[in-house]
């Protein structure tokens, strides 16, 4: 399992040095989102499924990640995710809260839309996220749950 997440790293890794066009945003995106969706997709099936399931995840995450950072810089990733982690510890369900970079003019909203507590007793928040780059808004449905530290993780 775990070489073959490495092997399809490696691979994503190749790809993203090899396009002419993406740049250190795009290729940290990349990198990050295949980590990120590998890391879901093996918490999904068993034996076959859940190799199945890691190199979906590591190439949708991949995609998506890559998308993401092409168009957004480290300010307004940071922007977006310190809202995010505040959206989750502090406001309530269907309270929106909002994020702007004004150097780059991207934003974005946070809603946690659903709160609800796991089997292994971890509170887990469903949620809606935008983000507007360039004036075309990007929206994303997921669910984050609170770690031991007291940091939320988007799990799915």
């Amino acid at each position: 399992m775990k070489k073959a997440l490495a092997l399809l790293t490696l691979f994503i890794m190749l790809l993203t040095s090899c396009a002419p066009t993406a740049g250190p945003k795009e290729e940290t995106g990349t990198l990050l989102g295949a980590t990120g969706g590998a890391l879901l997709g093996a918490q999904v099936g068993s034996g076959r499924g859940r190799l199945v399931a890691v190199a979906v995840g590591t190439l949708a995450g991949a995609l998506l990640g890559q998308e993401i950072g092409r168009s957004l810089d480290r300010a307004d990733r940071l922007a977006m995710e310190q809202n995010a982690q505040y959206a989750l510890e502090y406001t309530r369900t269907n309270q929106t809260t909002n994020w702007i970079n004004p150097d780059s003019g991207n934003s974005g909203t946070f809603t946690p839309v659903r709160t609800y507590q796991a089997a292994e007793n971890q509170y887990c928040r469903e949620y809606q996220q935008t983000v507007i780059i360039g004036g075309q808004q990007q929206l994303a449905y997921g669910t984050a749950c609170r770690q031991p530290d007291g940091s939320w993780l988007i799990v799915k």
